[in-house]
Order: structure tokens, then sequence, then C-alpha cells
């Protein structure tokens, strides 16, 4: 072989070569089925930075802190030393009757409201489903309630239920009680009040949920249990329950996390009152850490309706996924 057919023989040989790497654009192109395989960009983590940076900065930071002041005898004194103290604060939160009268105020108002704002949430979203005249309206004033500011409608409320409010007026008007109701001066009859609020803001929250759900629910599954004989509460459990149960799931997870939350409406319309009769976690939590300035008692309590919330939230989702793969 001559010096020249050496020197082609060896450019053939590197030329071929290159076109059979893998980073080349013909073998490449032929192994991705002549598509080109996207690179990893950097734009999505841009776009989610900011929210994960203030999801940190004012969700998991302030839990972690609070978490830590818990710990301590906490003082905001400018020079003042907090002292460590363990678990002392969470001892005194379960030797404490008003930290589980609070609580069973918080368990009552949860069972108080969730059950009817999920039926009647339904209910409406069944009703409103068809196509009829102004369904739109109808749709807009029940969810009225849900985009109404919580400090409107407790002040509204505490005028509805005073003792010479709308309530005992239309009650004794039509002589369903002797006299006039104190009801926001004992504790089950200002939880009866406060959990009307509750319900009657809630159920255009669940509604909606529930009429997206719905609307995705196939007609021709209705249809087949209609021909078949099935009468419309059997076509409603058979069918569509079924359907809609990731939908009932997640609303029924939510109330009750938002029903261990309550705040606003109690702190306005009885202020934990009378004699901490109608004390809430949250209220409890907050009186505890803003009026007798005992932040580590009230971050323990914060601690404590985490550690519930978050516990009753993983045995619902347990249940719930139970029952829909049984």
């Amino acid at each position: 072989m001559t010096v020249s057919a050496a020197v082609r023989s060896r450019k053939a040989a590197i030329a071929a070569g290159k076109e059979a790497r893998p980073g080349s654009g013909r073998a490449s192109r032929r192994r991705s089925g002549g598509r080109r395989v996207p690179r990893r960009s950097a734009i999505p983590y841009a776009f989610l930075a900011p929210g994960f940076i203030l999801f940190v900065a004012l969700i998991i930071y302030p839990m972690i802190r609070a978490f830590q002041m818990s710990f301590y005898d906490w003082r905001i004194v400018a020079g003042a030393t907090s002292d460590f103290i363990g678990w002392q604060n969470y001892v005194t939160a379960f030797h404490d009757r008003i930290f589980w009268r609070s609580l069973a105020n918080s368990g009552a108002y949860m069972l108080f409201t969730v059950p009817p704002q999920i039926a009647l949430g339904l209910f409406v979203a069944s009703l409103l489903r068809a196509k009829a005249p102004g369904q739109g309206l109808y749709r807009l004033l029940f969810y009225i309630p849900v985009v109404t500011s919580w400090v409107v409608v407790s002040l509204l409320f505490q005028y509805l239920f005073a003792d010479a409010g709308l309530v005992n007026y239309v009650l004794h008007g039509v002589h369903a009680t002797n006299g006039h109701t104190s009801w926001l001066s004992g504790r089950w009859t200002a939880m009866v009040a406060i959990s009307a609020l509750g319900v009657w803001k809630g159920i255009g929250w669940s509604m909606m949920i529930f009429l997206a759900a719905l609307q995705g629910v196939p007609r021709d599954l209705e249809e087949a249990a209609a021909v078949d004989g099935a009468g419309r509460w059997r076509r409603f459990r058979t069918v569509t329950v079924p359907a809609i149960w990731p939908a009932l799931t997640f609303v029924t997870v939510m109330l009750v996390i938002g029903g261990f939350n309550v705040f606003t409406s109690v702190l306005l319309m009885t202020g934990g009152g009378p004699a901490d009769q109608t004390q809430v976690l949250l209220t409890f939590m907050y009186e505890q850490a803003f009026k007798f300035l005992q932040f580590g008692y009230g971050s323990a309590i914060a601690a404590l309706l985490t550690v519930l919330v978050f516990v009753l939230s993983v045995i619902q989702l347990r249940i719930f996924r139970n029952r829909e793969t049984s």
C-alpha cells in the first residue's frame, strides 16, 4: 500500500468514526428517530424560585422558628434572656383544662360544620349541574359568602345572634321560643352561632369543587344505570359518588383542616368568652402569645395543633384511599 493510499484510508476511518459517534448529527438523529434530544433548561427553575423563596421565608422558616421557641420561656424584651425549659410548655398544655376545652371546642366546630358543608355543597352542585335559566346568577349568589371578608360576616352574625338581634326576633315572632335566647353568652349556643357562620360561608366553596367534579361524570354511565332500572338515589350512590371520589377526598380533608383552624369568627363574635367557654385552639394560642406574652407556650400550642392536623389528614387520606380501591 502506498503512502497516499494509507493516508486516504486513515482519513476514511476517522470520518467513519465521527459519523458513528453518539453525539454526531446523523447518528443521533437516527437513534432518536429524527428528533433532537431536548437539553435541560434552567428557565423553569428560575420561574419557580421566587415562589419557593417566599414559601420558605413565610411558611417554613416561621414554622421552624416557632417550634424552636416552644422549648424556651421566650421573652421579647430587648436584652432579656430566654431560658431553655425543654418540654415544659407541652407538659403545661397537657395539664391545662382550658387547652383541653379549646381542643374540644375546635373538634365540635369541625363536626358541626364539615358534614353540612359537604352535604349542602354537593346538593347545591347537583341542582346547578343541569343547564337552566339564571344558572350563573345562582352560582354567584352561593359563592359570594366565600369571597366576603371574615371580619364583615363575623360582625354581621354577631348582630344577627345578639340578644335583640334578628334571629331572636324571628324565633319569638313564630313562637319558637318563649323569650330571648342569649346565644353568645353560653358555650354551646355560641358554638351553634359560630358554626352557622362557618357553614353559610363554606357552602359555596365546596359547591364549586363538586360542580367541577360533577361536570366530568360521564353521562353514558348514568344513562346506562337508568336503563338498567336504577333509581336516582342508586345512580347517585353507585355512579356519581365513585366518579367524584377524589374531589370528595380533597374537600373533606381541606374542610377538616379549616375547621381546626377557625379563628376570626370566634375572636370577633365571642372573644373566647365568657370565661374561656368558647375558646378554640387558635384563639387560645393567640391569647397566650399576644395578651399574656407567653410566646413559648403559644408556640407549643401551635406545634400541637400542627401535629394534630397532620395526623388527621394522613388518617383521612388512608381511609379514602382504601375505600377507593375496595
